[in-house]
C-alpha cells in the first residue's frame, strides 16, 4: 500500500482526469449550414408554395387529360376495322372536299388497325401552333370530324386547354412567369428538404412516416418520408419544366447550343438550300404545298425503305423543300428518325437517325417527353399523377408544420428560423455559397428574383424588431 508521501508524489506527476485539458469540438459544417438551410426552406415553403401547389393541380388535370381525350373524341378517333385501308390521296382528298377552307400541311395516317388518319391543315383564325385536324376513315373515306389540333404532339382541344392552363393558367406571357418561378424553385425546396431530413439522422425512419407520432412530429414524418421518395421526379420535373420557360429556357438553349446538344433536323431544301447536312434548327410551320409527281402513298413506300416506318407523319413539300417523313413515336423506345424526298423523282435527300442525335439532344428529348407524359404511355402518366399528388400533399403538411410551430397554444403561424443563420457558416464556405447563388441566379433569373424578395422580406422583418426593442422602455 503506497505511504501517504508516494501517493502525493503520484497526485504530482501524473495528471489527474479533472485536470487534463478539455477542447470544445468544433461543429460540422452541417451543424453551420443547418440553420441556414432551414431558413430557406422556411421562406421559399411559405412564399413559393402556393405557386407549387397550383402547378401541381394544373399539372395532375393534365396527365389525366390523355385518358379523358381518348373518351372525349372516341368518335374522331377510333373507327370499326374495315377490310382494306384506301389510299392516302383519296383519304386527303375527301378532308379536303369537307373542308376547302384549309391548306394541308400534313398527314397522320392510321397508325394503328380502327385509328383514324389526321389530316393537318392549316385555316383562317388559327394560331401559329395550330392545325385544323380533319379525322378520316382509313377504311371508307369518310370525315368523321374535326377539331384544332396544338404543337407536334397533336394535342386536342381539351390536352391543349389544359397544357396552357398548367403553363401559364390562360394568363399568356405573364402567366408563364407564374410557371418558371415554380418549377425555378422547386429543384432547390426538393433538394432543401432531402438535406434537412436526412441530417435528422434517423435511418430507420427515412423512409416510412412514423404512425405512432403525434402532433407536429408526426406531420415532419409524413412530409419527410413523402418527400423523401419524391425528391428524384421532383427534381426531373423542375429540370426539364426550366427547358421551355421564358427565361431561363433561353439560358439553357443556349448553353446547349454551346455544348453541341442542339436538335438537329433533316434537311429537305430542294433549291436555294444547303442540299446536304442536318439543319441546326426547327421548324413548326409548313410552306404552302408544291405540286409534286409522287402520290403520299409512294411518299410513304420510300419512307418505309429506309426504315422509317413507326407512326409517321408525312410534311406536304412547299418551295424549295422535298416531302419530310418523320416517325412521331415518342414512346420508350422511341422511334423518332426521319427522311427528306424530292418531290419531283422520290429521290432520298437525307435520312436522319435518332441514334445520330447529339447525347444532350437525346436527353432533352426523352426529358421533356418524359415530363408531357407521351415517354412511357399510361405509366408515365400515372407516375405525373402521384407525383402531382405528393407535391400537394407536401404543400399542405407544409403549412400545418408552421401553424403547429405556432405560440405555447399551439395554433397560429410559427416563426422562422432565428436571424443571423449565415454568420454560422464559415467565411470560406460562405463565400462559395455566394458565388455559386450568384450564378445559379443569374442562370435562373426567376430563382434569382425569388432571393432577392426573400432577402427584401427578411430585411424588412428584421427592421421592424428592432424598431420594436428600441420602443420597449
Amino acid at each position: 500500500m503506497p505511504t501517504p508521501t508516494v501517493r502525493m508524489l503520484m497526485s504530482v506527476d501524473t495528471p489527474s482526469r479533472e485536470s487534463a485539458p478539455t477542447t470544445t469540438p468544433r461543429p460540422s459544417l452541417w451543424a453551420a449550414l443547418r440553420p441556414l438551410a432551414l431558413r430557406l426552406h422556411f421562406y421559399a415553403g411559405v412564399l413559393v408554395a402556393p405557386l407549387l401547389f397550383v402547378a401541381a393541380l394544373t399539372g395532375l388535370l393534365y396527365a389525366l387529360s390523355f385518358q379523358a381525350e381518348n373518351i372525349l373524341y372516341r368518335h374522331e378517333l377510333r373507327v370499326p376495322v374495315g377490310e382494306s385501308v384506301q389510299p392516302l390521296t383519296a383519304q386527303v382528298a375527301a378532308a379536303q372536299a369537307a373542308h376547302p377552307e384549309g391548306e394541308t400541311t400534313a398527314v397522320w395516317p392510321s397508325s394503328e388497325r380502327g385509328a383514324t388518319t389526321r389530316v393537318l391543315m392549316k385555316a383562317p383564325g388559327l394560331a401559329d401552333d395550330e392545325s385544323l385536324a380533319v379525322f378520316v376513315n382509313p377504311y371508307t373515306t369518310d370525315v368523321r370530324g374535326a377539331l384544332v389540333s396544338t404543337g407536334s404532339s397533336g394535342a386536342l382541344p381539351l390536352r391543349s386547354w389544359l397544357s396552357s392552363f398548367h403553363a401559364d393558367l390562360q394568363l399568356g406571357e405573364l402567366g408563364r412567369n407564374y410557371s418558371e418561378m415554380a418549377a425555378s424553385w422547386l429543384w432547390v425546396v426538393a433538394l432543401g428538404g432531402l438535406l434537412l431530413w436526412v441530417g435528422r439522422r434517423r435511418r430507420l425512419r427515412l423512409l416510412r412516416p412514423e404512425r405512432a407520432a403525434t402532433g407536429r412530429r408526426r406531420t415532419l414524418s409524413w412530409h419527410g418520408s413523402v418527400g423523401l421518395w419524391a425528391v428524384t421526379g421532383l427534381v426531373l420535373l423542375s429540370a426539364t419544366g426550366l427547358t421551355w420557360s421564358r427565361y431561363a429556357g433561353e439560358n439553357i438553349a443556349e448553353l446547349k447550343d454551346r455544348l453541341g446538344g442542339a436538335t438537329p433536323t433533316v434537311a429537305a431544301a430542294t433549291t436555294g438550300g444547303t442540299g446536304g447536312g442536318h439543319e441546326h434548327h426547327e421548324g413548326m410551320a409548313m410552306p404552302s404545298a408544291a405540286p409534286s409527281t409522287l402520290t403520299l402513298d409512294q411518299v410513304a413506300g420510300i419512307a418505309r425503305g429506309q426504315g422509317v416506318r413507326a407512326s409517321i407523319q408525312i410534311g406536304l413539300p412547299g418551295a424549295g423543300k422535298g416531302f419530310v417523313v418523320r416517325e412521331r413515336d415518342t414512346e420508350f423506345p422511341v422511334h423518332l428518325d426521319a427522311v427528306a424526298v424530292d418531290p419531283a423523282d422520290g429521290r432520298v435527300m437525307d435520312v436522319l437517325r435518332f441514334a445520330d442525335y447529339p447525347l444532350l439532344a437525346q436527353l432533352t428529348r426523352f426529358g421533356i417527353d418524359a415530363h408531357m407524359g407521351v415517354f412511357l404511355g399510361l405509366p408515365n402518366q400515372l407516375a405525373l399523377a402521384a407525383l402531382a399528388l405528393a407535391l400537394m400533399a407536401l404543400v399542405v403538411w407544409g403549412y400545418r408544420m408552421w401553424w403547429q410551430r405556432g405560440p405555447a397554444t399551439g395554433r397560429g403561424p410559427g416563426r422562422p428560423q432565428p436571424r443571423g443563420a449565415w454568420r454560422r457558416v464559415p467565411l470560406p464556405v460562405l463565400g462559395v455559397l455566394a458565388v455559386v447563388t450568384s450564378v445559379i441566379g443569374w442562370f435562373v433569373p426567376m430563382l434569382g428574383a425569388g432571393l432577392v424578395a426573400f432577402l427584401a422580406v427578411d430585411a424588412l422583418l428584421g427592421l421592424r424588431s428592432l424598431r420594436r426593442g428600441a420602443a420597449r422602455p
